[in-house]
């Protein structure tokens, strides 16, 4: 039974949508592009966006939407037994050739489930049937590390999908009534990644002892990246009301950084830099004018994009908005500040990341305090007087005068505001966003533990009570036992898919899942990993290999005056 409810609200949220691809099914490859969240979260996604633009461009490819159900709507789904559909068509998701699920986020694991369980399909891909959809994931989190998913999808694309396409549909076009061949020759395609095929030994101690292919699979699995950005051109094409970024059209000015921030895995994993060029851009952000009037520019390093201001130039001079993301506090100039207001900028965003000159020089992240009140005292100059902070707590090497810092330098950024607002006293705000640092594969810092929950608990105490009655500032933060769980699948193996199987069944009671399961999360969060360890990922490779990013971490330890526990 199908719920005439549900049926009616996709259909009206597709009366609001402009851009939508609706194509008839006749003789068609038939994909359910899949994100694992609400529709308002997966439609303020630009790479979703993105892949959904490129396969409808293929003329045998229908390739249609879903998202996981709203929660109002969930007991509609159970008590009726609905079985989830597409957006465009509403079809079944049994009844489509592929399900490619676009995977951001760890903590977005168990939505998969939620899903494949609503779309009446069985959870584990050894129980699913050659008539049933072939599932695939792609997505950052994913090429970070696939492996807690390995039982519920039958491959993986690592990398920049855009890059794979082509390759993955001609393959499935020749093989795809002969699953078992199809997956085999998938798995010769550069940066697809059968887990099937590749087996995995531990060791007594829990560790990872060897992951072992098939005969005539690599040991290691190439990640895909595009060239030359210039080839696709990464812009919103859908619009709606209902998203974060219903008032601007996004475009995508580059991928990777050239800082090798030792944090971020978005620096490593879309390594090298890349930039798409000046012209492109114009004719991106010209188009998208006709359709919104404000630009968003985005990408993993926008500040460093070396012809920033010629577009935000090019841009104002279309009478179009400009919406900036983080802005690298070094990268500031009064040209960039100038234009982002005239481009009607309010507020503006730095990321710090942590409180002290000293750690931020460990994590690569090196500007001073001087640098910093001089990037906010060219905000003030130019009519920006909200300030947005990014700090990471947790962070390897930390301190306690280091978290402290973090109060110290918001209120000198405080009393710079006041000391330069003259007569304006309103509308100015200072806002700290905290979150803790979660150490993740491919980087540097993947040999590190997460902090103790009850440290970063406590550390949280220390910064809300510092800014209580500080008026015109506030905290946001992320609640430190998400981050835990994030930790723990982003760092997992294989045997972390029970925990998510239990966690599943039992409505998302990660407790007790991890009692009936009997592993200790524990093991994947808060253990300093050995240097020469095998880790789950290792397989993977990004182009940076592992001795470079082992170098980076001993290194970061020598500037801490940490000494290796044998020394």
């Amino acid at each position: 039974m199908i719920s005439w409810k549900h049926i009616q609200k996709a259909r009206k949220r597709l009366e609001k949508e402009k851009g939508v691809y609706q194509k008839p099914w006749g003789g068609k490859i038939s994909i359910g592009l899949i994100y694992p969240n609400s529709y308002y979260v997966g439609m303020s996604n630009l790479g979703f966006q993105s892949v959904y633009q490129r396969f409808n461009q293929e003329e045998d490819v229908v390739c249609e939407r879903a998202f996981l159900p709203d929660p109002e709507d969930l007991p509609e789904y159970q008590k009726t037994g609905t079985p989830l559909f597409s957006l465009e068509s509403q079809k079944p998701l049994t009844e489509f050739d592929i399900l490619a699920f676009s995977v951001s986020f760890e903590n977005d694991f168990l939505n998969i489930l939620t899903i494949l369980h609503l779309a009446h399909l069985p959870l584990e891909r050894r129980f699913r049937k050659e008539s049933d959809p072939l599932i695939l994931g792609g997505g950052v989190a994913l090429f970070l590390n696939p492996e807690p998913l390995s039982d519920f999808f039958d491959l993986f694309i690592l990398g920049e999908a855009e890059e794979v396409i082509d390759e993955f549909l001609k393959t499935f076009r020749s093989f795809r009534d002969r699953r078992e061949v199809l997956l085999k020759r998938l798995a010769l395609i550069e940066g697809i990644y059968v887990p099937q095929f590749y087996h995995v030994t531990y060791r007594e101690d829990g560790r990872v002892d060897e992951i072992t292919p098939d005969p005539g699979l690599p040991n290691k699995i190439k990640r895909r990246w595009i060239s030359d950005l210039n080839r696709f051109g990464t812009q919103s094409v859908l619009f709606t009301p209902e998203t974060e970024f219903s008032e601007m059209a996004l475009i995508e000015l580059n991928r990777g950084c050239p800082r090798g921030c030792r944090f971020c895995a978005a620096c490593f994993v879309y390594y090298p830099f890349r930039n798409r060029s000046l012209s492109v851009l114009k004719n991106l952000s010209n188009e998208a004018l006709t359709k919104k009037k404000r630009i968003g520019l985005a990408g993993t390093a926008v500040s460093d994009y070396p012809h920033l201001l010629s577009l935000c130039e090019e841009i104002l001079h279309q009478q179009g908005g400009i919406s900036l993301a983080s802005l690298r506090v070094d990268a500031i100039s009064p040209s960039l500040v100038q234009f982002l207001r005239e481009g009607g900028g309010q507020s503006a965003a730095i990321a710090p990341e942590a409180g002290s000159e000293r750690l931020r020089k460990i994590i690569k992240k090196g500007f001073s305090d001087e640098e910093i009140l001089k990037a906010i005292e060219m905000f003030i100059k130019n009519g920006i007087y909200q300030i947005k902070t990014y700090f990471l707590i947790g962070l390897p090497f930390e301190t306690e005068e280091d978290v402290k810092g973090i109060l110290l330098l918001s209120k000198k950024i405080k009393h710079h505001l006041l000391s330069h607002l003259k007569e304006q006293k309103k509308g100015w705000r200072v806002i700290l966003n905290v979150s803790p640092f979660v150490p993740k594969p491919h980087t540097p810092f993947q040999w590190a533990p997460f902090e103790e929950l009850g440290e970063l608990r406590r550390k949280l105490r220390v910064l809300k009570k510092g800014v209580q009655g500080e008026r015109h500032m506030g905290i946001l933060h992320d609640l430190p036992k998400w981050a835990y769980l994030q930790a723990f699948l982003s760092r997992g193996d294989r045997r972390v898919g029970r925990v998510l199987m239990a966690a599943h069944h039992l409505q998302g009671n990660w407790t007790e899942a991890f009692r009936v399961t009997n592993l200790n999360p524990d093991f994947y969060v808060y253990r300093e990993r050995e240097l020469d360890e095998v880790f789950p990922w290792d397989f993977i490779d990004h182009g940076i290999p592992k001795e470079k990013l082992k170098e980076e971490y001993l290194q970061a330890m020598k500037e801490a005056g940490v000494k290796l526990k044998d020394e």
